[in-house]
């Protein structure tokens, strides 16, 4: 074989390690110290440096080799002479080249001569001058020939495009983490702005101040428990916030009535639930299901409640959860015709209502969440904050929850196996 054949399949093969090096996902610095040694070694240079910039000022050594680390302090390229290299030609990049129009070269030959620097060649992408690389010569001593400007020139474009995407990439990861942060504030404020809303929907109610703030955090910690997502999570907690907005439209007298309301100021009382889904059904929420849950959370699994009389399936698993917690804090806050119920009455309220009322899954997981609490298995006790550290105290309440777990989850498989036959039973062809 020829050697300028073998000279060209050299050079292709180190334009394809060049290339593949480049496209890799690698630490940057490394890329480009890699580059650098396969043009080196490909040409067998004795010294080269990489040096980066983004517009005019200082230059930035990024990979060196055969040289001293302190050689290149000091380089700085302005405009005029970014200009030069963009409109040199080949000539222009020989440092001895006296007769050169390239200003940086002017400027910079005696230092460059000094440390046997004999190419400096721009890396040039899309018209923008994105940094240099300064060659020594060959170990050889032989003059470069036009084969081995091609490589050169080639290569060091190479090296050049893996920089611009080197910046194009962080310029994408900062700009999504701009816009990450400010996601993150506009849902806070989101989530301030619907707690405040909550907060005032409650002061129309003097008996049940903190309402709308408890059954959102009894919801979120709900959802967790059940192993959704954060964004499911804070959906279920927004829509706790809101569940009660409807009741902007009910009389204050019924509302805080110091009695049981009769059946005519039930009946406009039970409106609520329809009044807050025409309410927040024109507003573009980032979590769809809120207009629905507010909606059906006075719904019940044996088609018994309002406003639609909807059974088990038909109720959205939002709705349930809402239901669950609005109950649980109407059973243990004081109302103005009774006290809060003792802990072990609400856990029999939740045994007889659920299948009928409530569903086996949400009350488990609510019940689960109190146990983890009641056990110290979790640090930040948010429930027991909510209640006061006296409310769940005693051995009898985790012997309570316990078995309430048990048979709960015993009902959820056994329900779960008779679906199961029944879907196999219908799938059968007579």
């Amino acid at each position: 074989m020829e050697p300028s054949t073998q000279k060209l399949i050299h050079t292709f093969g180190a334009l394809a390690d060049l290339g593949q090096e480049i496209a890799g996902t690698g630490d940057f610095t490394e890329m480009v110290r890699t580059s650098m040694h396969l043009l080196l070694g490909t040409l067998a240079l004795r010294r080269g440096a990489v040096l980066e910039c983004s517009g005019s000022g200082p230059l930035r050594c990024v990979a060196i080799w055969g040289l001293g680390d302190q050689v290149l302090n000091g380089f700085d390229i302005d405009d005029c002479e970014m200009t030069s290299f963009l409109r040199g030609e080949v000539a222009d990049s020989l440092v001895r080249n006296t007769s050169t129009s390239n200003l940086f070269l002017n400027r910079y030959r005696d230092k460059l001569s000094h440390e046997s620097i004999e190419l400096v060649l721009p890396m040039i992408v899309r018209g923008e001058v994105t940094g240099l690389v300064l060659l020594g010569g060959k170990a050889s001593g032989e003059e470069f020939s036009g084969d081995d400007f091609d490589t050169i020139r080639a290569m060091v474009r190479h090296i050049g495009v893996g920089i611009h995407t080197h910046r194009l990439l962080e310029q994408v990861a900062q700009r999504a983490e701009e816009n990450r942060r400010l996601y993150d504030e506009l849902r806070t404020i989101y989530r301030d702005t619907v707690r405040a809303f909550a907060a005032a929907i409650d002061i129309k109610d003097k008996y049940t101040q903190g309402h709308s703030d408890r059954v959102g955090r009894y919801s979120e910690i709900i959802g967790r428990e059940l192993g959704w997502s954060e964004e499911e999570v804070e959906g279920i907690q927004i829509a706790g916030y809101l569940h009660d907005i409807g009741k902007l439209i009910v009389d204050r007298d019924i509302i805080n009535a110091p009695y049981r309301i009769d059946a005519k100021n039930s009946s406009e009382l039970n409106r609520h639930p329809a009044a807050g889904y025409e309410i927040l059904s024109p507003i573009r929420h980032p979590y769809a299901d809120i207009p629905l849950t507010a909606k059906y959370h006075h719904e019940r699994l044996d088609g018994r409640g309002y406003p639609d009389g909807l059974t088990d399936e038909q109720i959205p698993i939002g709705a349930k959860i809402i239901s669950l917690a609005d109950s649980f804090d109407a059973m243990t806050t004081d109302r103005p015709y009774r006290r809060r119920r003792s802990f072990e009455d609400v856990v029999g309220d939740l045994r007889e209502n659920t299948g009928t009322q409530f569903d086996g899954r949400v009350v488990a997981a609510f019940a689960r969440a109190i146990l983890k609490e009641v056990k110290g298995e979790i640090k930040e006790r948010r429930i027991t904050k909510i209640l006061g550290k006296d409310y769940l105290e005693g051995e009898h309440v985790e012997a309570l929850l316990t078995d309430l777990i048990e048979d709960l989850e015993k009902d959820v498989s056994r329900h779960g196996a008779t679906a199961q036959r029944k879907t196999q039973t219908d799938s059968v062809v007579p």
